[in-house]
């Protein structure tokens, strides 16, 4: 489990591709804390940390992993966002990050507003449901309010420290990102999913909710 809240900011030291998919190291100053077999959110997704040692994180990328998100296509030299799982003792910020990723956006724009930045993000349609605006959405990791929402498309608002503090800030329009939608509402449409609510198609969250049956 995971909040969005980056620890530190990567990088891909190389991608190597072996039977079992592919293999990351990845140079951090966290290496040095982290132990084998700990979770890792590397850009939002949950992985294992196999070794650690010499300021490098390794860890291994099964084919559907790099099939589903972004982590296929990284390239050494690339930043990445990491966090360590959340410790049962520590203060809960950001939202509840899971680390499995729902699909990829592909950003469409990015602007600047004084000293922030505005990200617009194309979204697949199976995760329409499960975007509210003002509802939570973790991109490449990092816990993001929806400010907007429309069709197939949704805008984010990145303050300067978190533009600073992520690799939000070397993204580009057509890059690719991992989305992880709320949790809470994954449930929700998964319970209405059961009760044959949403027939064949993606139930609309504008919808009335039906009483119990």
């Amino acid at each position: 489990m995971f909040t969005g809240l980056i620890e530190a900011v990567g990088t891909i030291g190389a991608v190597t591709p072996h039977p079992a998919g592919m293999r990351l190291r990845v140079k951090t100053a966290l290496a040095g804390e982290l132990t084998d077999g700990e979770s890792v959110a590397v850009n939002g997704v949950c992985l294992t940390a196999t070794a650690s040692r010499d300021g490098e994180m390794h860890a291994d990328i099964g084919p559907e992993t790099a099939r589903l998100t972004t982590l296929g296509g990284l390239k050494a030299g690339q930043r990445v966002n990491l966090e360590r799982a959340m410790r049962a003792d520590a203060r809960f910020g950001g939202h509840v990050v899971q680390g499995h990723v729902d699909g990829a956006g592909v950003i469409r724009a990015i602007r600047e507003d004084g000293d922030s930045h505005w990200l617009a993000i194309d979204f697949p349609e199976a995760l329409a449901a499960y975007l509210i605006r003002k509802g939570s959405v973790a991109v490449d990791g990092v816990s993001l309010t929806v400010a907007a929402l429309g069709q197939g498309t949704f805008d984010v608002m990145i303050i300067p420290f978190t533009w600073s503090h992520t690799s939000l800030s070397a993204l580009t329009p057509g890059d690719r990102v991992n989305l992880e939608c709320d949790m809470v509402g994954k449930y929700v449409a998964r319970m209405l999913e059961l009760r044959g609510d949403r027939g064949s198609g993606i139930w609309d969250p504008r919808s009335p909710i039906p009483g119990p049956k």
